[in-house]
């Protein structure tokens, strides 16, 4: 971000949720934020318990209700990891405090994220579940290109619904919240140890819940730089990727 600053560019975010802050914001440069709401479909396990995810398998956690991705995402949006790290993605792309950015769970993917002004005026950015909306306006931006993409029908869906976070149970979103929150480089540790344990789950050598145990063990041994340089993160992020296979003898 200080980069895009220096040479005076925009960063045009591509994820759907990013990209629905984004809309959300053009015309609003005078107008401050209270705060930002990433919606978040809840996965294939929305509303499931510890003792029935300790079972399930990676053919279980790959079935997205709502949208198409490839593996590693799909096993991310399971475990609610995605949303963890979208948090941490929205404070640097809007320049927001932790306590500024909430996440809901919105089963039915419509509203793609919601920004809160200090009127207590609400915006929010909806559409079908499909990235090639927010590639495509990522891509075309500042101009909409007309295409015929499936449109969202009122009248077919009859309600939105949305509910907290389970946290407990996904554990994954309550350790991006403490990354979030402590920032320097426990970000990067995380996002390296989800990687390898990711990986692992997606080989079956470790169970769905193994996940997020391998990503607190590292979070909790990676030592923590407040201030990072470039080569700190990128020997953080070596250091916890070799740490996390070590726990799962990769």
């Amino acid at each position: 971000m200080r980069k895009a600053v220096e040479i005076k560019v925009p960063i045009i975010p591509v994820d759907s949720e990013h990209s629905a802050i984004f809309q959300c914001l053009i015309g609003e440069t005078r107008n401050r934020i209270e705060k930002i709401i990433l919606t978040a479909s809840g996965g294939p396990f929305l509303g499931r318990k510890p003792n029935y995810l300790v079972n399930v398998k990676k053919e279980h956690a790959l079935q997205h209700p709502n949208w198409t991705m490839g593996a590693k995402i799909t096993i991310d949006s399971a475990t609610l990891m995605n949303k963890g790290l979208e948090m941490i993605e929205a404070k640097w792309l809007f320049n927001l405090k932790p306590e500024q950015i909430q996440v809901v769970v919105h089963p039915q993917s419509i509203i793609h994220s919601m920004v809160q002004f200090e009127d207590g005026s609400i915006k929010a950015q909806m559409g079908m579940p499909d990235m090639k909306l927010p590639i495509q306006y990522a891509m075309g931006f500042p101009k909409r290109i007309k295409n015929e993409l499936p449109r969202y029908d009122f009248k077919k869906i009859s309600s939105l619904t949305f509910e907290e976070p389970d946290v407990k149970t996904f554990r994954n979103l309550a350790l991006s919240m403490d990354a979030l929150n402590k920032g320097g480089n426990l970000p990067c540790v995380m996002n390296a140890a989800n990687e390898i344990a990711v990986y692992a789950f997606l080989r079956n050598r470790i169970n769905f819940l193994d996940m997020t145990d391998v990503i607190e063990k590292t979070m909790q041994n990676i030592p923590f730089i407040e201030k990072p340089t470039l080569e700190e993160y990128f020997d953080s992020d070596g250091e916890a990727r070799n740490f996390a296979a070590d726990i799962i003898k990769l």
